[in-house]
């Protein structure tokens, strides 16, 4: 027997612990999870050292990710470059436009001619007319309205379909005077001032608008800042540098006009105040605006709802202000519209020969003769359609490049050079318009240019022009916009956390994007909050780091702590019946997380590094596997793992009243170490399973190598009910229910917690890495309203089957869920690889309607058949979103057989059909409250409901009409050949046994499939026949297209479209028949995969064994054999003197008499004879002397009660005696004493040698109350009633034959529809314009010649329901594309190029160190090598065969040495003999030929090391504090063997949160009866005996009073 302590309940205190660290240098970082046993020694005998170690083999997740990730990165260096073309073109281009708009509305503007069609010997000079100046006008406005429309709609979008705050009086009265006076000063500097200057001096001036924000920015400066007062010097010498430019134009040029200039640039500049102000501030004035500030993260859109129409309107009318006191009258602006934009003369004049040198504006008195040509409208509408395009594309992919996290070089560098460039190709093109007026004649009309500068030259732009005060503006702008150039928000960041406004400024695009661009982005965790959530967390590790994304959730309430934004992760997987391959895969995934998480958090805690893709749990938690079916499993990666299997357990082999697990939980088991061994590329050891009787079966908890506990839940099916579903509410109701909403904190940190908590459900088949569980947190922190997300899954397998499912899963993915992601929500989020948010699963009508038990037909369609389906339901019901991301990729094994496929199918076709009818008939308030799901999605859905309701007509059309194109038959004969197999198919499954039914929907799949290649060949043929301008050839080259496109788009999965054949023979398989077999199937609810043969008892075997007999009683008796023998003997009991027989068809026997008994029975019926007289005696025995009866057996029962709630019954049940006997003596064949069982204490399955000799311990009773009360009111085993059950078999053959009858008249009456009108194509068609042929004819008799054209003739319902398909196609298509885009924003991302950074050499040390530090870790904690392993390979070269020192390596393995089974032990082992003198030392450890480090590199590491480690001394030596309110003192208590554990150093001042509170806040003795135990909420964090040592005992301080030394009595534990 294991190491088993009994105890009838669980003593306080104990269960299964998280914490499994010390924080004391001087002792390991797990504790010796082996036990200090001699197995943890491995001696090898000399002539047994040669090895067998693990190859690592590329499959599934792993396999081809260096060549994806040599893809990507290249497609990263590309995003760099085109992106910064892209911003720095649209950026010139806007900045051009608009400099050409303003150099056409100067009133007096003369603008010499091209001469080159009007005569070269002549100059002319050209005057815009009124009209054209309008025009221009009218374009500036409009350039200036466009993106405040934009802003209107989308501020009132947010407002109507979300949700929205009213701000105060004050604070949008203050706003609308800032808009007010940005949107005056726009005009007045388009209007007034850049008409007034050339364009050169009109692009430099723009780098003078940010006055108020340098101002400002000085005034939020904070004593807390580094530099502060080289950064306010700084500051005024760019405030200084921008007030230059208010007053050199109007002192030089001495025209009272250019002294708008620092009226204009001012008001301009207070456009964007609210980048600069903070409340931290010195000054009142600058706070107050803070305040503002931080009411604007609630009020924004609301506000700029009425601003954008204020602004517009303001703009409008300021320009006719400016017209009118220029003295226009300002009615012409509109009157003269229409002219503006219409045709319209304009005037050239010719100029005097002896005038020809002179300037253009000394021309008025020197015409000679006039001209009038005809104006180019147009070039008003191109100029602006350019200026609108290039503000939106620098707008759009500046802001692409800050969420891919490219800012600096495709974002900030463009958006700088803009002015430089701008004004450099101005120079260009002003020097040689001004050489030659004819070099732009092809291009631009030659009556419109930019206003050039006088008599241009290089020097005087040098000095006349104020060159050097322009790089002086510049320099200024640049380091008031420093902030560009230095990011700090997250990949992925939405629109709110990267810019201040919701839209940009068109005419100031670079200004905009500069000023625009928040300078508040970091993320709210930072490296000098560690200290404030260390003391929270009261741990000195760093686990609980993490980049909270949202801007949201900056703390705003006192009850809320840091560490309540920390991501906690569950990853809850459901098994059934899995193979040891795919349980391989899995385990495999879940090590890598461990290995991965186990790196990240070390690297925290000893590196001191911020990890923005750290994924933290709770305090002690960090993934939960949870898995179903035969059993769940619960994963922490940080320290805990759970695992849920569904009916894990079978009567035992030898009685029926005992049970043990099954073989797939022995298979588990035995799969772990091979697991971990594979991943680490080492032979591990893991020590065996702690084992936990519990309420609902057991309990495996095992310790991974980077100390992630997977703990395997043992569900008993007589105990708790089982099935997928419950399996969720089970780890559901445990995470967030009991782990969650019983923790004694405040109703805000559990609204935080649940916020950032996450379930990731996978299936026990699932391989993923850990990058595809980050990207999918990625999506949940971009968006709060996101409900779940679920990745890319890839089927794995082989044979046609599987590659039908390859191209069936690629379509679906790439074109249908994109396309549900894009316009609307993802309806299903599959279980077996998604995210879930704790909040949303908490929200009414979700988890708790979850439970709703399956009373009527249709619930077990809906609720049963596809219960992740219908979670999602009830997301999106409760409005939250559900979201795709194609880059998070997951390999699942699919259905290898048809049989296998058909089934799984037909579970998912109607519960699909289900759920989304409930969704659609649950429209109009699904729409309401959700604001992803709109109107025209619900159409889009109702499109794709009727095709696939439509979809067996349609094939069935199709093959109509492909057997009459391709057999040359007419259209009634093609009719019946079809109609007859599929009547003939939906009578066999109506009326025979599934294999029956699957047997001929094989057979008729596989004819179907040959006669589809005659069918393609056939419609290739028509094809030719009609020409590509035929409905069917341009759906087909549509069809194909498409996917064809969608596969590039998608290079990794680019061979799926192989498969794409298989899919097309395969239509008939799977749109006719697989959906007549899952309708006329609908009352079928069995599983229907994986399924297995339940192990039965002797009762039920001897039952099966007596029917039989009787049955072939009945046979024989129905024969004339037996009717002659009148029924007495039969065939098995007879034999003869002389008998034959013929190759056993027939035997003939001659003298025959009754066989006579075997000796084995004879033996056997005495055996059972005295074991009922000795149950007899021990019941007598117990009758006499019932004082020895100390415990209760328990009775496996096999049946359920008459009571469902009192079946599961957690208490024993007492051996019963007298009318029981009968039913003791079958199953009690055992000669020895039976050893009293009770299942919470000693159930048998501990017993198992197959679960190996691991502990056993026991729950707390809190959980066991939990667990108790969850089966009592959700979880009870549903009886089996007779009764009950033939109502629900009854009520779901009526919803079959209801579902049946609709199903089928739906389809018959389209096939009738359409079929007649194809048959009277001739009366009632539409011609269709494409693909006409035309027929010439020559009639000799009358010498004529006939032209005729044949149409094609489409009926109208063909026409329709081309359309139909050609818009869902066109759909998806589009939607497709733009997936694709957001998809290759979220990998590009995630992807880092480490030669775009700075080089490691030119890095400082710790700079190094922090950028590399996950991956230095990762080298650190290789198991590999840490006992002396070594590397089959010896470098390279011809003979490094030769070279391998096989006979060193194998002396090496055989001396003893103890295997050090966990990563941070290792990694310290390593981190520990880090130095830097690595010649002399060849301890230290070679991390990796990519990662070989420099000794300077090596010492740093080797400082931050011996910081740490002063650190840790110097926590132990000192006391919580003043701010604590606990008096600290150590102390010994009994652990589960009742000894004292031994003391270890440390943890001295290591207070969790966990530390303070009761169980559910009531003391220990009053729940367990005794003086000692934990004080701690079992349900958020166990207690592993393993820590005792390590954990503080709190008493309840007095004031100055603060003990520390040993004190024996039980304390409360931590």
């Amino acid at each position: 027997m294991s190491n088993m302590r009994h105890r009838p309940l669980a003593p306080p205190g104990t269960g299964d612990s998280d914490d499994n660290f010390t924080d004391d240098e001087n002792t390991p970082l797990t504790p010796d999870i082996y036990g200090g046993s001699q197995r943890t020694i491995q001696e090898t005998k000399g002539w047994d050292v040669f090895r067998d170690p693990p190859i690592k083999i590329e499959t599934g997740s792993t396999a081809n990710q260096e060549c994806l990730e040599l893809t990507v990165k290249i497609l990263k260096i590309f995003a760099y470059v085109i992106t910064f073309i892209l911003v720095l073109a649209g950026g010139v281009m806007s900045k051009g436009c608009v400099l050409f708009m303003t150099s056409q509305i100067r009133k007096d503007k003369k603008l010499e001619y091209c001469n080159k069609d009007l005569g070269r010997d002549k100059t002319f000079v050209v005057k815009l007319p009124e009209e054209e100046r309008i025009a221009w006008m009218w374009a500036l406005i409009i350039a200036f309205a466009i993106p405040e429309l934009g802003s209107l709609i989308r501020s009132a979008r947010i407002c109507f379909f979300k949700t929205f705050k009213v701000p105060k009086k004050e604070h949008f009265c203050f706003m609308l005077l800032m808009e007010s006076l940005n949107a005056f000063g726009t005009a007045l500097l388009m209007f007034v001032v850049l008409p007034q200057l050339d364009a050169i001096q009109g692009a430099m001036l723009t780098n003078c608008l940010c006055v108020m924000p340098g101002i400002l920015g000085l005034m939020s400066r904070t004593t807390k800042e580094g530099k502060r007062f080289m950064k306010m010097l700084m500051d005024l010498i760019a405030v200084a540098a921008q007030v230059t430019g208010y007053v050199i134009w109007p002192l030089l040029e001495n025209r009272k006009e250019l002294w708008v200039i620092p009226i204009a640039c001012l008001m301009i500049s207070c456009g964007w105040w609210e980048n600069y102000v903070s409340t931290q501030s010195s000054f009142g004035l600058i706070k107050a605006m803070g305040r503002v500030k931080d009411d604007l993260k609630y009020t924004r859109y609301f506000s700029h709802m009425f601003l954008s129409v204020w602004k517009i309107t303001l703009f409008l009318c300021s320009v006719l202000l400016i017209y009118w006191i220029q003295g226009e009258d300002p009615g012409n602006i509109f009157s003269l519209y229409t002219d503006a934009f219409g045709p319209h003369r304009i005037s050239v004049d010719e100029l005097a020969t002896t005038l020809t040198g002179s300037l253009p504006d000394t021309l008025d008195a020197a015409n000679i003769d006039s001209i009038d040509i005809d104006a180019a409208e147009n070039t008003v509408i191109y100029v602006l359609l350019l200026q609108i395009l290039g503000a939106y594309f620098c707008y759009i992919f500046g802001k692409f490049a800050c969420k891919i996290l490219i800012q600096g070089f495709s974002y900030a560098f463009p958006v700088s050079l803009t002015i430089p460039v701008s004004v450099s190709l101005l120079i260009a093109a002003c020097g040689i318009r001004i050489d030659d007026p004819c070099f732009f004649h092809d291009t631009i009309p030659d009556y419109l240019f930019f206003t050039s500068p006088s008599n241009f030259r290089f020097n005087d732009f040098v000095t006349q022009q104020m060159a050097w005060a322009w790089i002086l503006w510049l320099l200024s702008q640049t380091w008031i916009s420093l902030h560009i150039w230095t990011p700090k928000c997250e990949r992925l960041a939405t629109t709110e956390k990267l810019f201040v406004k919701p839209m940009y400024c068109s005419l100031l695009i670079d200004q905009s994007m500069a000023m625009n661009r928040r300078r508040d982005d970091q993320a709210d965790v930072k490296t000098e909050d560690l200290s404030e959530i260390e003391k929270e967390k009261g741990d000195e590790y760093y686990e609980t780091i993490s980049v909270h994304t949202d801007g949201s959730a900056v703390q705003s309430k006192p009850t809320i702590k840091s560490s309540d934004h920390i991501t906690r992760i569950y990853s809850c997987a459901t098994m059934w019946h899995e193979t040891k391959d795919e349980m391989m895969e899995f385990l495999k995934s879940i090590m890598r997380l461990d290995e991965d998480q186990c790196a990240r958090r070390v690297a925290q805690k000893y590196l001191r590094i911020v990890d923005p893709d750290y994924y933290e749990f709770e305090s002690k938690l960090s993934f939960l596997f949870v898995i179903s079916g035969n059993f769940i499993i619960c994963i922490p990666t940080c320290l805990s793992a759970h695992t849920f299997f569904d009916d894990a357990f079978e009567i035992s082999d030898h009685s029926d009243d005992d049970i043990q697990v099954n073989r797939f939980v022995k298979l588990l088991v035995a799969t772990m170490d091979e697991a971990a061994s594979e991943i680490h590329q080492t032979t591990i050891r893991l020590r065996p399973p702690k084992k936990y009787p519990t309420p609902y079966g057991g309990r495996l908890v095992w310790t991974l190598p980077g100390k992630t506990k997977f703990i395997a839940h043992l569900k008993d099916k007589d105990r708790i009910r089982h099935r997928k579903r419950w399996s969720q509410v089970m780890y559901m109701y445990y995470l967030l229910g009991h782990r969650l909403m019983e923790l004694p904190i405040s109703v805000d940190r559990k609204d935080m917690i649940a916020e950032n908590t996450y379930l990731l459900t996978l299936d026990g088949d699932i391989d993923f890495k850990p990058n595809a569980v980050t990207l999918l947190v990625d999506l949940m922190k971009k968006n709060r309203n996101l409900g779940a997300a679920c990745g890319r899954i890839h089927p794995v397998g082989s044979g046609p089957m599987v590659w039908y499912q390859l191209f069936e899963y690629a379509i679906g993915h790439w074109l249908q869920k994109a396309t549900e992601h894009m316009i609307g929500c993802v309806l299903c989020s599959p279980g077996c690889f998604s995210l879930f948010r704790g909040k949303a699963l908490m929200d009414d009508n979700v988890m708790k309607k979850y439970t709703t038990r399956s009373d009527e037909a249709r619930h077990y369609v809906q609720y049963d058949q596809g219960e992740d389906r219908w979670l999602c339901t009830l997301l999106l019901q409760r409005g939250y979103r559900v979201e795709y991301s194609a880059a998070s990729d997951a390999y699942t094994h699919c259905p290898e057989g048809f049989n296998e496929f058909y089934n799984q199918r037909r579970r998912w076709v109607p519960s699909t059909i289900a759920n989304i009818m409930d969704l659609l008939a649950d429209a109009k308030r699904t729409i309401k409250i959700n604001d992803n799901i709109s109107l025209l999605y619900i159409f889009y859905q109702m499109m794709l409901m009727g095709g696939t309701i439509l979809g067996p007509g349609t094939i069935f059309l199709m093959l109509v009409g492909a057997f009459v194109a391709a057999f040359r038959i007419d259209n009634w004969t093609s009719f019946h050949y079809n109609i007859v197999p599929i009547l003939g198919f939906m009578f066999i499954c109506f009326t025979c046994k599934s294999n029956i039914q699957l047997f001929v929907a094989q057979v008729l799949s596989t004819a179907y499939a040959l006669i589809m290649m005659a069918v393609i060949v056939g419609t290739a043929l028509q094809l030719g026949e009609d020409g590509i301008g035929s409905p069917s050839a341009i759906f087909l080259i549509a069809m194909t297209g498409s996917f064809f496109i969608a596969a590039c788009l998608h290079p990794q999965e680019f061979w799926c479209i192989t498969a794409g054949l298989i899919y097309l023979l395969s239509i008939p398989s799977m749109y006719l028949l697989l959906i007549l077999y899952s309708i006329i199937n609908l009352n079928v609810v069995s599983w229907g995969t994986r399924e297995v043969v339940a192990k039965k008892t002797k009762k039920e075997l001897e039952a099966e064994k007596k029917a039989a007999e009787e049955a072939s009683k009945k046979v024989k008796q129905k024969s004339m054999l037996g009717f002659l023998q009148g029924g007495v003997g039969n065939n098995g009991d007879e034999e003869g003197s002389v008998e034959f027989s013929l190759a056993g068809l027939f035997r003939c026997i001659f003298c025959t008499h009754g066989q006579t008994s075997d000796e084995k029975q004879q033996l056997t019926a005495i055996a059972d004879s005295l074991d009922t007289i000795k149950n007899r005696i021990e019941s007598i025995e117990q009758n006499v002397n019932p004082t020895d009866q100390h415990s209760h057996r328990h009775g496996r029962r096999r049946t359920t009660s008459s009571s469902s709630k009192d079946h599961h019954l957690l208490s024993s049940v007492a051996e019963k005696s007298g009318g029981e006997t009968e039913e003791s003596d079958s199953s009690d064949t055992s000669a020895e004493p039976r050893q009293e069982r009770d299942f919470l204490t000693n159930p048998y399955w501990i017993e198992d040698p197959d679960l190996r000799k691991g502990e056993v311990d026991f729950l707390s009773s809190s959980e066991i109350q939990f667990w108790k009360d969850l089966i009592d009111q959700y979880l009870y085993p549903i009886d089996n009633d007779p009764v009950e059950q033939a109502r629900i078999a009854k009520d779901l053959k009526e919803l079959r034959d209801s579902a049946v009858f609709a199903f089928f008249m739906v389809n018959a009456l389209f096939v009738l529809i359409v079929f007649l009108l194809q048959l009277n194509k001739d009366n009632i068609h539409v011609k269709w314009p494409f693909g006409v042929r035309t027929n010439i004819t020559y009639d000799e008799s009358t010498q004529e010649v006939h032209i005729s054209k044949e149409y094609l003739q489409l009926e109208p319902i063909g026409l329709v329901f081309v359309f139909f398909f050609a818009l869902i196609l066109i759909i998806q298509f589009v939607a497709m594309l733009f997936h694709r885009f957001g998809t290759l924003s979220h990998i590009l991302a995630s992807t880092e190029l480490n030669f775009c950074k700075k080089k490691s050499e030119d890095l400082s040390q710790d700079a190094l160190i922090d950028k590399h530090a996950v991956e230095i870790v990762k080298n650190l904690q290789r198991l590999q090598g840490i006992d002396g392993d070594y590397d089959n390979d010896s470098g390279s070269g011809p003979d490094r065969i030769a070279r391998r020192k096989t006979i060193q390596n194998l002396e090496k393995a055989r001396q003893p040495r103890r295997q050090i089974g966990t990563l941070d032990v290792a990694f310290k082992k390593r981190f520990m003999k880090l130095t830097a003198d690595a010649e002399n030392n060849p301890s230290t450890p070679i991390l990796s030929r990519r990662l070989t480090m420099r000794a300077e590199t090596i010492r740093a590491l080797e400082v931050r090391k011996n910081s740490v480690m002063a650190e840790r001394r110097k926590s132990a030596m000192q006391t919580l504090g003043a701010k604590n309110e606990y008096g600290i003192t150590t102390g010994a208590t009994l652990n589960n063997n009742g000894g004292i554990p031994n003391l270890r150093s440390g943890r001295t001042s290591n207070v969790g949160i966990r530390d303070v509170f009761n169980v559910n806040g009531v003391p220990p003795e009053q729940i367990y009866g005794s003086n000692g135990g934990g004080t701690i909420n079992q349900g958020y964090e166990h207690v592993n005996e393993e820590d005792d040592a390590n954990s503080l005992r709190l008493t309840t301080r007095t004031p100055n009073h603060v003990t520390w030394g040993n004190n024996t009595s039980n304390t409360g534990r931590l």
